[in-house]
This record gives structure tokens, sequence and C-alpha cells, in this order.
């Protein structure tokens, strides 16, 4: 943030692709003090640092409403945008709601639960009244004489380019004057002045039904994240004194209870206290198979309790539930261009003057230089300005980018940005965590070999190091304590030693649970207690010493499957020309038996530095993903070129990551990998559609083959079959590798694999 600059944020209406974020963005990036503007068209945010000693934010406002969009700050009401440009009302539900509370922005108003229709909109209305006066110029030629239906036509023409010779003049005035707008304005008036008023019309009203198509498109890639926004149940069920009584979801706090009955969304990311059931997960992870439930599972927000009635503890508010934190994600995605289109950006900056001035010169230089028609060439270079529109070439990268970040949420699968698109897209290695990404991140104990009192002390100093631990290894010795009843001691002064163990204070004693490592350190690991462990590692088993005094105590075996999927996934990244590699804490002998059963390289006894020294290390001659879900991978992540957390992770391995898997599926990485590959193939078809046809008609029309009307259609048309390709990203399923008809997805995959249930450790 610049000195004296304040962050404030807006909502902007009337916004339906790239090129109304550049105009907004040049209408207030002249202002004096201000910097960092953040346009976002999908969520309709214009975000912006501001020294309000130079200019203020009723200055910003005053220029956003000159150019013809509606603005009004964070968190009011939302204002309707001026002249003949607006979208549908409710195009992004909430999007006008203050920042700390997301919740209450992700609910609907009563007044966009039902979204008006195409031809109830400015846009649909300006299509209409154009193009009634186009079928009625036509029936006064039909009926009348010839001079009185060119009067029709001029009528036409006139009223229907007026709001856009509005925006045109608006636009030149705060120094951007190569607009679409401006191109229209200037070819219907050229198109009047030369005689050719019925083709004039005839533009008008295509270029009209060009900007409503791409509103009803804009609107349609909103959708997505619309329906998601809405999972959270208005109401919920609240315990209070031994009754319950109906109460605002968003006014829920950390700890009540609430009461889910059959059918009914979760209102909150919670625990469930009490009952059994299954719940279908899918609105939010795309899960198909409902999760199982009882006491201890985690729920979140949105899903559908299908079953039995469930008693539900809230452990997260309303503005960090499990939905909130997507849209947030979703939303902030719009910050991080692609570098695709920066380029384009650039690009068409320079290609709109050059489009232009060649089409001055069409105009002036044949008949000047060679005796031809004026009316013939200056109707030419009319027709030139039309095809030279960078419209289609515009929306073509953001249209792709967020058709890929609505399917993906869907699937649960985030991406932040179209910047992380491009760079999954070119990954050639993935590196994976082993504990909690490759296998389930539930261990169990499976050996306790004492050395200093019984089986049952070495648990119980053990539990008592590892009480409250987070760490899978802890949790399941402190679950093996709770199994077999043992008495967990009082601990105090507990301290985790990252990547080797933790100890803690008993009975006035230090007592360390450790790697076998972690033991040769300390001194406390002779050759009989190496052999032991030794043994267990061999079997697959991770080891851990519990020592006090400088005595060994014992050893804890511990062994953590792989998931059910993992193998499968593994392969198929095999299958698309990415190279794996398992990253791990864990020792040699248990890193292989993993990595065998997976059939992928590995690297073993790994500490939180070695993980982000072996990813820099790969990363210099390759793409790298990294893969984790834990805080020890935070770093990792952040070190790769595209951090992937898993959805079961922790707070910090989500916000440090490129992109989230909302479900504990490897399986979803190779999907990730597949959506962001259609992605690009679908902003290379996009490009190749627009340039393609631009130079196809340029051709034509500079040989008389094609006029005024074929030139705006051609554009027009782009600009819809863009959009369209681009929405076909919607329905792309990333663990079958598409649908039919989509290039850019890899090698087919074999059907869904069953999945762990969500698993939210946080």
């Amino acid at each position: 943030m610049a000195d004296g600059g304040n962050q404030i944020e807006w909502r902007v209406t009337g916004m339906d692709c790239g090129a109304c974020a550049a105009k907004v963005r040049g209408a207030v990036e002249r202002l004096p003090g201000v910097s960092d503007i953040d346009v976002a068209p999908m969520t309709e945010r214009l975000r912006l640092t501001l020294d309000e000693r130079r200019s203020t934010p009723e200055q910003v406002e005053k220029a956003v409403r000159a150019i013809g969009y509606g603005i009004s700050p964070r968190g009011a009401a939302p204002e309707k945008p001026k002249g003949g440009f607006v979208l549908p009302e409710g195009a992004f539900p909430g999007a006008d709601a203050a920042p700390p509370d997301p919740v209450d922005a992700l609910q609907p108003r009563p007044s966009e639960e039902v979204q008006p229709a195409w031809h109830a909109t400015s846009k649909g209305r300006l299509v209409l009244g154009t193009g009634a006066l186009l079928a009625a110029a036509w029936a006064v030629h039909l009926l009348a004489s010839e001079e009185i239906a060119q009067w029709a036509f001029v009528l036409a023409t006139l009223i229907g380019i007026v709001p856009v010779a509005r925006r045109a003049f608006a636009m030149a005035r705060i120094g951007m004057p190569f607009t679409i707008e401006m191109l229209m304005t200037i070819a219907a008036s050229g198109a009047l002045v030369i005689g050719a008023a019925e083709e004039a019309a005839l533009v008008v009203f295509l270029f009209a039904v060009g900007e409503m198509l791409e509103g009803v498109a804009a609107n349609r890639a909103r959708n997505g994240i619309r329906a998601l926004a809405r999972l959270v149940p208005k109401t919920a069920l609240l315990e209070t004194g031994g009754r319950t009584r109906e109460v605002q979801a968003e006014k829920l706090k950390i700890g009540q209870v609430v009461l889910v009955r059959p059918g009914d969304r979760v209102p909150a990311d919670g625990e469930v206290i009490e009952g059994t059931s299954g719940v279908d997960e899918s609105p939010v992870t795309g899960e198909s198979v409902p999760s199982f439930k009882e006491a201890g599972s985690p729920v979140f927000a949105g899903s559908i309790n299908a079953e039995a009635a469930l008693r539900v503890r809230v452990a997260k508010s309303a503005e960090d539930n499990t939905i909130a934190r997507i849209v947030r994600l979703v939303e902030e995605a719009e910050s991080a261009r692609a570098p695709t289109e920066r380029f384009i950006d650039r690009f068409s900056r320079v290609y709109m003057p050059a489009v232009v001035g060649a089409a001055l010169l069409v105009a002036i230089v044949p008949p000047l230089a060679f005796g031809l028609s004026w009316g013939e060439w200056v109707y030419r270079a009319l027709a030139l300005l039309l095809i030279g529109c960078p419209c289609a070439l515009v929306i073509s990268v953001p249209a792709s980018i967020a058709s890929a970040l609505s399917a993906g949420a869907r699937n649960g699968l985030l991406m932040k940005g179209g910047a992380v698109i491009e760079a999954v897209a070119r990954i050639t290695h993935v590196a994976f965590d082993k504990t909690g990404t490759l296998t389930a991140g539930r261990p169990r104990v499976t050996d306790i070999v004492p050395h200093a009192g019984s089986a049952a002390d070495v648990l119980a100093l053990a539990a008592g190091v590892e009480r409250g631990a987070s760490h899978p290894l802890g949790q399941a010795i402190l679950a093996r304590a709770e199994a077999d009843g043992v008495e967990v001691p009082t601990s105090s002064a507990a301290r985790a030693i990252p990547g080797k163990g933790a100890e803690a204070v008993i009975n006035g004693a230090t007592v360390t649970v450790g790697s076998p490592r972690l033991a040769e350190e300390a001194g406390v690991l002779d050759e009989p207690i190496r052999s032991q462990a030794a043994t267990l590692e061999a079997e697959g088993k991770t080891v851990v010493l519990v020592w006090r005094k400088g005595i060994v105590c014992g050893l804890i075996a511990m062994r953590d499957e792989p998931r059910p999927d993992a193998a499968e996934a593994v392969r198929q990244l095999r299958a698309m020309g990415i190279a794996p590699v398992m990253l791990t804490g864990d020792n040699a002998r248990t890193a292989a038996a993993i990595s065998d059963g997976l059939g992928i390289e590995h690297r073993a006894g790994l500490l939180p530095e070695d993980k982000v020294r072996e990813v820099r290390a790969l990363g210099q001659a390759a793409q790298v993903m990294m893969v984790g879900d834990g805080i020890n991978d935070a770093p990792a992540l952040a070190a790769a070129q595209v951090g992937v957390a898993m959805g079961s992770g922790t707070d910090v391995a989500l916000e440090t990551a490129h992109a989230a898997i909302l479900r504990d599926r490897v399986g979803d990485v190779p999907g990730l990998i597949r959506l962001a590959r259609a992605a690009m193939a679908n902003i290379r078809q996009n490009v190749a559609i627009a340039l393609g046809l631009k130079a196809v008609f340029l051709v034509t029309t500079l040989m008389g083959i094609t006029g005024l009307w074929i030139a705006i259609l051609a554009d027009t048309g782009a600009t819809v079959l863009v959009t369209v390709n681009a929405l076909r990203l919607l329905a792309f399923r990333p663990e079958r590798g598409g649908q039919p008809g989509l290039s850019g997805a890899t090698s087919a995959t074999p059907g869904r694999v069953a999945a762990p249930a969500f698993n939210e450790r946080t």
C-alpha cells in the first residue's frame, strides 16, 4: 500500500467482459493519488489504494459514473448503471456486502431471488427497440417509396446509436478514444453519410444483439459461483435450554449446538456430537458418494443431511466456513490475471489505434493515389473499423478463465486465478507429501515395545507428551491410549520439535517422543534398540522412541496406509507425462514400503527445510507442483511453482497454497492438471477463432466481397463463438478428462475412484 493511502472497495455494476474492466481501470487510473487498481468483472469489484489528500472517493465514483457504469460503496445497495448497458439485477449475489461478513454477502436478497429475463434488461430492451425500428423501416421500404424508407432507416440508426455514442464520447473525454463504442459510432455515422442507411441500421441492431449476448454469457459464467454462494441456508435450528428455535445461520457462534434434520442443509462448519447419518457433500466437493457421519465426525456448511437427525456443534464462524472461504478464493482469483491475458491487454492497446490508422489509409489512399471511388473505399474503411474491433480477442482469455474457475469450484478444485491455471497446465513434476496426502493421515499404533516399565507405562508417557497434538502420529498415540483405557498424565511445557518429535515435562522430568534420528542425536540410541527400530521400519512402519532422563522407556510403531486412489492417481500422472515423487520425513525403509506399493520415487528423512530444498532443486529444470496438507508443508508449498493444499489440510497450508483440493482424494491432482490443460487449450481455440475470423473478413472486405453488416456480424459472431466455447468448460469433468467434444483434456481416465470422506482438521 502506498504511503498515506487507504484501500477502498466498491461494487461496479454494468461490467460484463475484460473490455469493461479496462474502461473502468482507465477511468480511475488518471486520478491523482490512485494506485493498486484491481477491477474484477465477474464479482463486479473495484478495489484501489487512494490517497484522499489528492483525490476523494466521490471523485472516483464520479469518474466511473461518467462512463456509464453504476458504482456504490461496499455494503451499500447496488446502483443501476446509466445508459444502455446494464447487467441483470443480482448478477452476483452478495458482491456488495462488507468484507468482514462474507456470509451475509452470500445470502441473496429478496429482489435477487428471481433473475429477470434477457428482454427485461436494458440491453434486452435495446435489442428489442432497435429490432422493432429495423423491422418497421423494412416494412416502409416494402410499402412506401425508396426515399421514405431511407429516412426510416436513418431514424432507426440514430435512435439505436445514441446510447453507444454517449458511452463513446464519455470514454473519449477521459482519454480513451479507441473503444468499440467509438468504432461503432464512426462506422454507423459514416454509413449514413455515404448513403448506406439500411446497412447502418442493421449494424446497430447486430451490435446490440452482441452486447446483449455478452451480458447473458457473463451472467451465465457467474452461475456456478452464485449457486455455490447460495448453498448455506439462511436459518438454523439452535438448541438452547433443551429447546430449539430458528435463528439466522450467519449469527451462529462457535460452540453453539444446532439440530440438522433429514433433508436440511448443514448451516455451519462443525462437529457431530450426536447421531448417525449419511451426509451428501456433492454440492460443495462434487463427491457423489454420501459420507458417513457419526459423533466426532466433521461436517461443513452447505452439505445435505440425508438420513437421520444430527446434533452439530458449531466449529467455525460464518465468515470462516468452507463456503465463504471458497467464494473468497474464487473472488480473489480474478485479481491474479494470466500472463496470456496481460499480453492480450497490452496488445489490444496498440492494436486498436493501428486498426483506426489502417482504416484511415484505406479510405484516402486509393482515391487520392489511384483515383478510385471515394464512396466505395470509405465504405470499405468503415467495414474494416468494425472487423478490427478486438472484443472477441479481449474476452477470449478471461471468459475461459472464469469458466474454468467455476467448473473447478463445482468439482472441489480451487485455483487462485489465471496465472495459477497457466502454471498448472505447464507442470512436469508433482511432489507429494506422504502423511495425510498420499496416505490417509490416520496411522494406528501397531506395536508397543517396552524397555523400562510396562507397555501401558510407555503409552501413558507418550500420550502425556502428545496431549492436544494435531500431528497424525500424535493423534494415533492418543487414540490408542483412549482405546486401551490408559490414564494420561498431566504434562507441562510441551513443545514440538519440527520434523523430529515432541517433548513435555511429566512429574518433574522431561519426556521426549521422537524419531530414531532424534534419539541418535540425544545419545540414547544403543545397538539393540537400533536393531529393533530397523526391524519394525523394514515392515513399513513409522517408529518413535520414548525416553526420559537419557533412558529409553520403549518404542512405539505405527503404520499409515496409502489412500485407496493413490496408486491410480500416480498411474494417471505418469500417463500424462508427469513425473511424481514422494517427499517424507519418515525413514527410508518406511518410505520405500509405501512408495514401492504406489510405484513412485521417494526422498526420505526430510525435515521441512529439506523439502523446500528438494522442491527448489527440482524446480531448476522442471515445473514443479507440491501437494501437501500440514503446517510443515507450508514452506514447500510456497517454494513450488504451484503449491496445492489438500482439503483436509490446515488453514496455514490452504492460505499458502496456490490451489486447493477440497476432497481428500489424490485422484483430484491429475484432475486439476487436466482442467488447467483444458482451459489453456480453450484459450488457444478462442484466440484462433478471434484472429482467424478477423483475418478472413479483413481480406474479403478489402476485396469488396463483404460489407458493413457482414463485418459487424463477424465481430459479434466471433465474440459469441468465443464466449460459447469458453462456457463449454463449465461442463468439464476433471476425473473423466472432460466431456465429448472438448479438446485440451489429456488421455481419458478410468471411472471415479471411491475416496475417503472430506475431513476438515482445522
